[in-house]
């Protein structure tokens, strides 16, 4: 390939990644899904508008070449294991299950934005709500604490789209309203469930989105959850691929935390 095939794909490819890294920042939207991207589009840009400048300082010494040469064999290595673990996602999301009764569903939480939940959360509920409307006599569990700067927890407002979107009947509605991640989510439930006798031995429904769910079940399962379905929310165009790479992250930190 050319250096000047090399550069103007190097700029073409940063600058995309950087304009969508700072669009998602600017709609108040922050984690590492949306920063690495940022990091790496900015790479790429100085890598392209620099070009000659780093070619000279690499090629004085043998050094340098062989670790330039090491660096981008890195990079491409990574890249390879991430597409390897979105084609993984993929298979998941077409294997998930969901018609079949359950003594309850499990809705996890994905974030509040001004008292209302986000676009991704909206898709879980929405989800769960169908579900709910199939099995009228499934209890629905809420799960999510208060986050920062909100006034109300993420489980009321889980709970309140529920009935005045979907018509849910309050009763058939429980909150977890503690927890601040999934693995606290699966674990807030349980005393909520067995206070309805329902044990984990049971079928439960655990909602969550289509990139969530390799990490939320394998989660569940190692807290004592048996018969887990898995219906599979989307994940709203936009910010899809930055959730999986974020994923991607998370799933490699609950396997060192041994969450699962």
């Amino acid at each position: 390939m050319s250096s000047s095939i090399k550069r103007r794909l190097s700029f073409i490819i940063g600058s995309l990644l950087t304009l969508d890294s700072l669009w998602l920042l600017s709609l108040d939207k922050i984690h590492l899904g949306i920063i690495l991207p940022l990091i790496i589009g900015i790479g790429l840009m100085l890598y392209a508008l620099c070009f000659n400048r780093i070619q000279s300082f690499i090629q004085r010494t043998q050094l340098r070449q062989t670790l330039w040469c090491c660096a981008w064999a890195g990079f491409f290595l990574w890249l390879s294991t991430l597409v390897i673990f979105f084609s993984y996602l993929l298979y998941s999301i077409q294997q998930s299950n969901t018609v079949q009764p359950a003594s309850a569903v499990i809705i996890l939480g994905s974030g509040i934005e001004q008292g209302r939940p986000s676009p991704t959360l909206k898709q879980r509920l929405d989800v769960g709500a169908a579900y709910a409307k199939q099995y009228p006599e499934t209890l629905l569990v809420m799960t999510g604490g208060l986050g920062f700067k909100e006034q109300i927890t993420e489980a009321a407002v889980m709970s309140e789209y529920l009935q005045q979107q979907h018509h849910i009947d309050p009763s058939r509605i429980l909150l977890e309203a503690k927890s601040t991640s999934t693995e606290e989510n699966l674990r807030n439930a349980q005393p909520l469930l067995a206070q309805q006798h329902i044990s984990l031995q049971q079928p439960i429904v655990i909602v969550t989105s289509d990139f969530h769910i390799v990490r939320a079940k394998a989660i569940a399962q190692h807290q004592g959850y048996q018969q887990i379905l898995t219906p599979s929310a989307p994940t709203p165009l936009y910010i899809r691929y930055n959730s999986w790479l974020r994923e991607y992250f998370a799933f490699i930190s609950g396997w060192v935390f041994q969450e699962y």
